[in-house]
């Protein structure tokens, strides 16, 4: 049996049109995050990144979809540099290190699916 889903703590009401981009406000020196949803099957969560911070490398068990809302940033996967701007995207897989680093301030939505797929 499925837990239950958390949406709407974090500012995200059930068919609610909203602007994702200022639900996620910029801090000097930062990186923000605000889960969206939580939920056994995966989550989605909104970050606003300073200039020049990031995430340094590392793992997830689970497949993501980064989607840059606004700026720039530097991913790199697995070794592989990818230059992102808004409206880009890119799969971050399973068990493959990667990292984030904002070349602007910049914004992203993060779509982790939890699965039983095995990588």
């Amino acid at each position: 049996m499925r837990g239950k889903s958390k949406v709407g703590g974090g500012g995200l009401s059930p068919a609610q049109k909203v602007h994702l981009p200022s639900l996620v406000s910029f801090q000097e020196g930062s990186v923000v995050s605000r889960t969206l949803v939580d939920d056994p099957a995966g989550t989605v969560t909104l970050f606003a990144f300073d200039a020049g911070q990031g995430l340094s490398e590392h793992k997830a068990p689970y497949d993501a979809l980064l989607h840059v809302l606004e700026g720039e940033a530097l991913v790199t996967v697995a070794g592989n540099e990818s230059h992102l701007g808004a409206g880009e995207g890119i799969l971050l897989p399973a068990g493959k290190p990667h990292a984030v680093r904002a070349s602007s301030r910049f914004k992203m939505l993060l779509t982790m699916v939890r699965s039983a797929r095995k990588a």
